[in-house]
């Protein structure tokens, strides 16, 4: 903990009280400096959060004081393609984050809340949850009765579940824990799979979609389930490739990408207007983000482990109040 001293607010910048926090995997990684790039020492980590509004600049005029705000994961990335531009100054990582009592941002890296979200829920949103949607309906073009294959029960294969399943869909999940499996299934889960007993569970895949495979597959592992998350594909089918849960280091060969001439993706999160299109489903469908646990503020270590533990379904909060 330390303390600091606010800078001055920029003609077009706003103070955030936050409220609240999520972890993703990728501020362990952070936290640890086993991150793509290499990690300022002293800065503040975690790009998902949620708070109101305390003070604006002189210049905005799309946010007042009051106002119930979620932050943006890439605060450039406002819509469109992605870019070299679009992808900087990342929260959390190239840019200080915002585990911190007050949070100071440029107006386009906020993004309003709707009334029925609260804090908790919408901290969760900012990467987790936009990857799982770019994942599924802006990379993924996911259809009302197509299957998709989720790995693991963290925050981003639960919301992909909850918005594939909203979508109409039909969903595949995988787990290591027959127990989580379950929780998945009380979601909607059409089926789970226990990849600690099935190792090759592309072949369950197959035989669950009577030989077809999969339209769309979240790759959260990385290149340890890469072929795997191949062979459970149907021809032409998609990967939408968002973790390294498996490591950096590890390699996968991509020849099944021939035979099934099938397409991977990298999602790098999404921009704020798919996280408008988001929000807009969100509220229409009342869907509700699953949150794990909760820890305070000055408890923000603690937080780190579970998440490194593996044993959390769903998100991991930070609360700034508790």
């Amino acid at each position: 903990m330390v303390e600091a001293q606010l800078p001055s607010l920029g003609a077009n910048q706003v103070c955030v009280a936050i409220k609240a926090v999520s972890l993703n995997y990728r501020d362990l990684l952070v936290s640890q400096n086993t991150y793509f790039s290499q990690i300022p020492q002293g800065l503040v980590p975690c790009s998902d959060g949620a708070g109101e509004v305390v003070a604006v600049g002189r210049d905005v005029s799309e946010f007042e004081i009051g106002d119930r705000v979620a932050t943006l994961f890439f605060p450039n990335w406002q819509g469109g393609s992605a870019d070299a531009k679009a992808v900087s100054g990342a929260l959390g990582a190239e840019m200080g984050g915002v585990l911190t009592e007050r949070f100071v941002s440029d107006a386009n890296g906020l993004i309003k809340l709707p009334d029925g979200l609260s804090y908790a829920e919408a901290a969760t949103l900012p990467c987790a949850a936009l990857t799982a949607w770019n994942s599924l309906f802006e990379v993924g073009d996911l259809k009302p009765g197509q299957t998709v294959v989720l790995q693991g029960t963290g925050g981003v294969s639960i919301f992909a579940l909850q918005f594939a399943k909203a979508a109409g869909a039909r969903v595949i999940i995988t787990s290591s824990d027959d127990e989580k499996l379950k929780r998945a299934k009380t979601l909607g889960a059409d089926h789970g799979i226990n990849y600690r007993t099935r190792p090759d569970w592309a072949a369950e895949v197959l035989q669950l979609t009577a030989g077809k495979g999969a339209d769309v597959v979240v790759e959260v592992g990385g290149p340890g389930t890469l072929e795997q998350s191949l062979m459970s594909l149907r021809v032409g089918g998609r990967i939408a490739y968002v973790g390294v849960l498996t490591g950096l280091a590890a390699q996968a060969n991509p020849v099944m990408l021939i035979p099934k001439a099938a397409s991977i993706h990298g999602i790098f999160v999404g921009s704020r207007a798919m996280f408008m299109s988001m929000l807009d489903a969100i509220v229409a469908h009342n869907i509700r983000p699953v949150i794990d646990c909760e820890f305070a503020f000055d408890d923000a270590a603690s937080a780190l482990a579970h998440m490194k533990s593996g044993r959390h379904f769903g998100k991991i909060l930070i609360r700034m109040d508790a």
